[in-house]
């Protein structure tokens, strides 16, 4: 369907219905041109008349080979879908005193989601006077960034916004650890985390 839509956005040679057209490119004298001049050209060329800017008057045309300048069309699409491709943007929300099995579940979560090639949105949320704790909140977010660095890259380090302190994380693709993709990730972080209290207490 795609290939079709692409073949009827451009009128060539004879379908297109105008007097004059502009002629344009690297290949001819520029210039207006009577359709049938504009043909003769084409054909001495043995190549394609093509309408590329039919609303300007006279209309835009270039003298091309129709599948080369198909193809080559579908390839700038490509390339530009592959540049905006929509990235998902998860959050993930942490109170300033989260306590450790909170935190590992979601650290859980925001596994996944890097997995997947989704952003994280990791934010600590201050009600009334908890605002007090911000130092705590921030602590609490380059903990999650520390332990999620196999799977994520920060993009943006702990800053105040209103309410909310926020961390992005964008997916580390192509990462060895996401290469290994370890089975029970939640249990392998709350292992690193214990081992890191009982390193912290010696």
């Amino acid at each position: 369907m795609k290939k079709d839509n692409l073949k009827d956005q451009y009128r060539i040679n004879e379908k297109i219905r105008t007097r004059e057209v502009r002629l344009v490119g690297d290949n001819i004298e520029q210039g207006v041109y009577s359709i049938v001049e504009a043909l003769k050209i084409a054909g001495e060329l043995n190549l394609d008349l093509i309408e590329i800017s039919p609303n300007a008057v006279p209309p835009v045309c270039r003298i091309l080979d129709y599948q080369k300048f198909i193809y080559q069309q579908k390839k700038r699409q490509k390339e530009q879908k592959a540049k905006s491709v929509k990235i998902v943007v998860k959050e993930i929300r942490f109170g300033p005193q989260t306590d450790d099995h909170d935190y590992n579940f979601k650290l859980k979560h925001a596994k996944s989601f890097l997995e997947e090639g989704a952003k994280v949105k990791a934010y600590v949320f201050f009600k009334g006077r908890s605002i007090l704790f911000k130092e705590q909140g921030e602590v609490l977010l380059l903990r999650f960034a520390n332990d999620l660095e196999d799977y994520a890259k920060v993009e943006q380090l702990p800053a105040l916004e209103g309410k909310k302190m926020i961390i992005m994380l964008a997916s580390k693709k192509m990462s060895g650890a996401s290469q290994k993709k370890p089975s029970k990730p939640v249990n392998i972080n709350e292992q690193t985390t214990d081992e890191r209290e009982k390193s912290g207490n010696r």
